[in-house]
């Protein structure tokens, strides 16, 4: 198993890149990652490894890449402009098949346009989704979707989401018959845009799919659903919001623990339930969003994850290679576009 790895994207420079990398190939045996970047600056990150990744620096190949995609670069101009950065090589590497997966945390809106043109979509699927697990009661998760790269969205394009959110609980996770929800302002047929009421239409008449109607947003963490779908706009924000919201409770819990004396004793006390507590509700831990829908994997890792959470993402890349999701995507989503054109014949 081979994943590429775009090492220059991230805010804090190839440093976190190369030792999640090292990271992941300590956790998963058999695994090879293929670096994309300066040759020099990679090879001193490679050079300097800590001493407990060391031995993980045999399994990382280190591929020249001279320029970069920045930040708050548009995609537009990195498509015309950026076929020599390290995230458009590391793309092409994974459309020529020489690695089973790639990895970026820079630009959002580049990688997504890059990948596109790079790989292709699966099932006639016209724009691919970001989507990522939330964390939810019972150490279980959901899937939400889309988280940002299609703001303006048609109802059909909320159907083609919850196609491929569906298909991923399945088969990533292992669930049977996923239950599939529509985020809404209220679980009544009347509320919501028009947009959303065509879209639980369309997805009320799909006989294939445990499609259970409107969900609000409390109903993602309560574990109400298993695949929740929305626009970009909205999923984005929940997203933003949901891990702002997490690393202010863990900070207000270890605050008020810290405050005096008293505090202080019962902390330490409590200190393995507090550490549980913030394993479970760290952002961290579900690094890496999925760009569904390309014909191929693609992962993206926040800007600002460290080491750690680099190494969650590339973890992610390995599930989806396990599970060969895009070749499942390509056949059910395929299948059920063939039996929707026989029936409107």
């Amino acid at each position: 198993m081979r994943i590429a790895i775009d090492a220059m994207g991230g805010d804090a420079g190839p440093a976190v890149a190369v030792q999640g990398s090292a990271a992941a190939i300590q956790a998963w045996p058999g695994l090879a990652i293929d670096l994309f970047g300066p040759g020099d600056q990679l090879s001193n990150e490679l050079d300097n490894l800590p001493r407990h990744l060391a031995a993980a620096g045999s399994r990382l190949s280190i591929h020249h890449a001279p320029m970069m995609i920045h930040q708050h670069q548009r995609p537009s101009d990195a498509l015309r402009r950026g076929g020599d950065t390290s995230m458009a090589l590391m793309l092409a590497h994974v459309a020529g098949r020489h690695a089973d997966a790639g990895v970026s945390a820079g630009n959002t809106g580049a990688l997504m346009a890059l990948a596109r043109r790079a790989l292709g979509t699966v099932a006639d699927i016209p724009r691919p989704a970001i989507c990522t697990a939330i964390p939810t009661r019972a150490d279980e998760r959901c899937y939400l979707l889309d988280l940002g790269a299609n703001v303006d969205v048609t109802a059909e394009r909320l159907v083609d989401f919850a196609r491929m959110g569906e298909v991923m609980a399945r088969h990533v996770d292992g669930l049977a018959a996923p239950r599939v929800a529509l985020l809404n302002v209220g679980s009544e047929g009347t509320k919501g845009s028009e947009t959303v009421r065509q879209a639980d239409a369309l997805l009320g008449a799909l006989g294939a799919m445990n499609y259970i109607g409107f969900v609000e947003g409390d109903g993602i963490f309560a574990g109400s659903a298993d695949v929740v779908v929305c626009d970009g706009f909205v999923g984005n924000a929940v997203l933003k919001a949901s891990e702002g919201l997490a690393r202010m409770l863990i900070g207000r819990v270890q605050t008020t623990f810290e405050s005096h004396w008293g505090s202080r004793l019962v902390g330490m006390l409590a200190r393995p339930a507090l550490r549980r507590l913030k394993s479970e509700l760290d952002p961290v831990r579900y690094n890496g969003a999925s760009l569904l829908g390309l014909d191929g994997i693609v992962i993206k890792s926040h800007g600002s994850a460290d080491a750690i959470g680099f190494s969650y993402a590339v973890s992610r890349a390995v599930q989806e290679i396990r599970r060969g999701l895009p070749a499942r995507l390509a056949a059910e989503l395929g299948a059920q576009c063939d039996s929707t054109q026989q029936e409107q014949w």
